[in-house]
């Protein structure tokens, strides 16, 4: 299973104000605006995501991958549908909270570990051909 790139997604209370701490640390923006609420930050392969918008449904750390991207953001040709990583996940028996929309296309899924942590994974990409 290829899971895809790691960051951590962080609901902030105040996104410029996270957004200057992360830079005082060398994280650049590398996705998202102000405007759209939310920042995604990079420092070599290490990705923070800051994410305050009105309907934000998350309001803890979470843990996050990306099929379809590598370390440095890039796309990668080889990875894992977030379909057969929820299908993978609900025959272990995992708690599967949310499931990805069905389709090819982008989709996300969230689950929480056995300590209740959760998890997203979210696929920007349609899926890799067969």
């Amino acid at each position: 299973m290829q899971p895809g790139a790691f960051s951590i997604s962080l609901p902030v209370a105040d996104l410029a104000a996270s957004h200057d701490f992360y830079a005082t640390l060398g994280f650049e923006p590398v996705g998202g605006s102000t405007d759209e609420g939310y920042l995604i930050l990079r420092n070599g392969v290490a990705v923070v995501g800051l994410f305050c918008f009105e309907g934000m449904d998350f309001d803890a750390p979470m843990l996050t991958f990306n099929p379809g991207m590598d370390a440095t953001l890039g796309e990668t040709d080889d990875f894992t549908d977030v379909r057969e990583v929820a299908r993978a996940l609900h025959g272990a028996g995992a708690d599967v909270v949310a499931d990805p929309e069905p389709g090819t296309g982008p989709a996300h899924l969230v689950v929480r570990d056995p300590d209740g942590h959760r998890i997203l994974v979210d696929q920007f990409r349609d899926a890799p051909a067969d």
